[in-house]
């Protein structure tokens, strides 16, 4: 598979230079494209898009209402199908629109207004999650008053947008310290877009919450109840995903509000194969449930792999494992297999770890397994 930055080509730049030739009167394609050239490929996804932003800036004009009608006009003309689509002599779009809305970001505070138009037509093309940020950051009021009114776009691109460039922790992003802190100014957004017809839309809706769970989660526990509420399939699909780091801690609340109660069950052990595990090889276990309840009952059943850190001390990591309904005195028996293998997230340590279940929030059978092999701190060989 072709790296990421290989978006960011030679290519690339040659097609935003035509562009810019076609709408600048004093471009100069040497001076724009020389110091690209030299420099593009020691560089990675971010500064490519940066330094190529950068040479777009200069090759401007310093006036706003200039600079923007150039912008414009640059942009490929289809505002739906080409957001994964390369750019070519009709306009830029994909990942070419990532140094541009970059320029808008970093370079047009001075026109808030009409920079966040300008940012709402890239968006249709690619997305612009990254660099509304500033405008946020700038002035969070005046922002949003302008995102709101784009939860009524047609463009699906506009209105994911509004929920998606808003996330207080949206990965690779600035973050959004105020935000983060209060989360209501964004509510109006989400409520709005919760039952948006468009999937892509709506899953930006579950991650912007799973971010305020992260700071809130009392506050996402409680909207999932009242979300829950006459909800059709598509919006407790949304619930469920929002509150996927919720349901992993056990909060009683989020639980609730997926229809899971307290677990009445007999818990007859947790069996792992081998008390070893040799780095590279799976964990394997199995466990048996029996229902104490004379009703149907549903399970959220997670397991937890406690691992062992540099110092001795173990973290706990809870990994996804299966949702069960069990009827009256039913018993459950199950086995998972779970690869200790590299990985670029994690290190690993030679010694003693563990392993529990997590069953509708609750937690049972801590069973400890050695490991051996790991070379202490084994990752992936491609981590840096």
């Amino acid at each position: 598979m072709e790296p990421f930055k290989n978006n960011f080509s030679l290519q690339l730049v040659a097609c935003i230079a035509d562009h810019l030739q076609k709408h600048v009167a004093s471009f100069d394609r040497n001076t724009f494209e020389a110091p690209i050239q030299r420099d593009l490929e020691k560089l990675e996804l971010k500064e490519r898009s940066q330094l190529i932003a950068d040479h777009v800036h200069l090759a401007l004009p310093s006036d706003h209402q200039e600079r923007s009608r150039i912008l414009i006009a640059m942009l490929h003309p289809d505002e739906d199908n080409h957001a994964n689509q390369l750019s070519d002599e009709q306009g830029i779009c994909g990942w070419g629109i990532s140094p541009l809305t970059t320029v808008v970001g970093q370079h047009g505070l001075d026109d808030f207004d009409g920079s966040l138009r300008l940012l709402k037509e890239m968006t249709k093309r690619f997305s612009s999650e990254f660099d509304i940020r500033y405008f946020l950051l700038a002035d969070q009021e005046r922002a949003l008053n302008i995102i709101l009114e784009w939860v009524d776009d047609p463009n699906t691109h506009v209105r994911r947008l509004a929920s998606e460039g808003t996330r207080p922790r949206l990965p690779w992003a600035m973050q959004l310290p105020r935000l983060r802190m209060n989360p209501q100014p964004t509510l109006p957004i989400l409520q709005a877009l919760r039952d948006d017809k468009e999937e892509y839309v709506r899953r930006s809706v579950a991650n912007h919450l799973n971010d305020i769970a992260k700071d809130h989660p009392d506050l996402v526990a409680h909207m999932a109840i009242d979300w829950m509420q006459g909800a059709n399939k598509e919006r407790e699909r949304l619930v469920r995903h929002a509150c996927r780091t919720l349901i992993k801690q056990g909060h009683t609340i989020a639980l609730k509000a997926m229809g899971v109660g307290v677990p009445k069950i007999e818990f007859h052990g947790l069996s792992i194969e081998s008390s070893t595990v040799e780095f590279g090889d799976a964990l394997i276990f199995s466990v048996e449930l029996h229902s104490t309840s004379d009703r149907v009952q549903s399970l959220l059943i997670d397991y937890v792999v406690h691992f062992r850190k540099a110092n001795g001390r173990l973290a706990d990591k809870v990994f996804k494992w299966k949702q069960a309904t069990l009827q009256g005195g039913e018993i459950l028996s199950a086995k998972r297999s779970h690869s200790i293998r590299p990985i670029t997230t994690r290190r690993y340590y030679n010694g003693q770890h563990a392993l529990s279940l997590r069953i509708n929030g609750q937690d049972f059978g801590f069973t400890e397994f050695d490991l051996i092999g790991a070379n202490e701190g084994s990752m992936s060989p491609n981590t840096p």
